[in-house]
């Protein structure tokens, strides 16, 4: 779980309960910092994982901004803080341990891609 760094944002995003906030093969430049709710991922209509306050999505965006390479849609109603490269790059310029977080989840979920199968 990222660290409480974004839990007083005041620039959030806000998403109904099963709203799709993006999906599987769009194109996306931000990751999400769950700032209130939950999030459901799902990878090729199945799901993988529930994200919840502190956690993020869209990571990869910030390093390859193609396409998502999973589907997420509001749990339930959902503040979402989106960071952009140039802001991550701020982030973690002051909060180096940041960076590390960000890359474990990444970790994880490439992880659980291949354990559920491309």
């Amino acid at each position: 779980m990222i660290t409480n760094l974004f839990q007083h944002e005041q620039q959030s995003e806000t998403f109904r309960a099963r709203e799709l906030i993006f999906q599987e093969g769009q194109p996306g430049e931000v990751m999400y910092v769950i700032q209130a709710g939950e999030v459901e991922l799902f990878r090729q209509g199945r799901w993988v994982e529930t994200v919840g306050p502190g956690g993020i999505l869209a990571e990869l965006a910030l390093v390859d901004p193609t396409a998502h390479c999973f589907t997420a849609q509001a749990k339930t109603d959902c503040q979402l803080v989106p960071i952009n490269q140039t802001r991550f790059k701020v982030q973690v310029h002051h909060y180096p341990y940041f960076a590390l977080q960000v890359m474990q989840v990444m970790a994880q979920r490439l992880r659980r891609m291949r354990e559920i199968g491309d």
